[in-house]
């Protein structure tokens, strides 16, 4: 069941805070947490109030020098019917042979959940020089935690891409900028069914110790 965090006043610039919040339930939720296929989604899905705080809590990110090199856009709605067309004009720009089945299928993808968040890298001219690298990263971030939040809300999500967010027309469609790039799609809604754990990659054959 969603629930209607209870958050806290946004802090002062330069308010001293604290440097670690043991918190049992964010361990667990991290020990369990398990994106639900797409195609497992279906509404309900968050109210504008719960994207308003999911996005506050999703921009605490790294953010080397403060450059907020990202945005985001809340596509529900009708916006998802006008999505599936520059998904499918997009497909027949890629790809002029498709049939039209493959269109039509093109077209029911943003169809998939009752909300999406396109997650927009927006690297920003600095003149310190960030590393564009570190700059996408943090969009990268923006996008796992939306999916914690989400999931601590009690709404079902996926980071998602596919071949749309690559596309040119797309893109172009959504306002990008000629240095943006689409760092996903978080669709969001309830679940049919749960989702299974799947496999994962052990400490072991991941972590090893550097020594010199």
């Amino acid at each position: 069941m969603p629930i209607r965090p209870d958050l806290p006043p946004e802090p002062d610039i330069g308010a001293s805070l604290e440097p670690a919040h043991p918190s049992p339930e964010t361990l667990r939720l991290l020990a369990l947490r398990r994106s639900t296929p797409v195609a497992a989604l279906t509404g309900p899905g968050p109210s504008a109030e719960d994207l308003d705080a999911m996005l506050r809590l999703a921009m605490r990110v790294p953010d080397h020098r403060k450059l907020e090199p990202w945005r985001v856009l809340i596509i529900e709605g009708d916006a998802r019917i006008k999505l599936g067309e520059v998904f499918a004009a997009a497909r027949r720009l890629r790809d002029p042979d498709v049939s039209d089945e493959k269109l039509a299928a093109e077209m029911l993808l943003p169809m998939r959940a009752p909300v999406i968040l396109c997650v927009i890298s927006s690297p920003t001219h600095d003149p310190k020089k960030t590393p564009i690298w570190e700059q996408q990263l943090s969009a990268g971030a923006l996008c796992q935690n939306l999916l914690i939040a989400s999931q601590a809300m009690g709404w079902a999500g996926v980071w998602i891409t596919e071949d749309a967010a690559y596309d040119g027309h797309v893109h172009a469609a959504l306002g990008l900028n000629a240095h943006e790039q689409i760092a996903g799609f978080i669709y969001l809604g309830a679940a049919t069914n749960p989702p299974v754990e799947r496999q994962r990659p052990t400490v072991s054959a991941k972590a090893t110790r550097w020594t010199g």
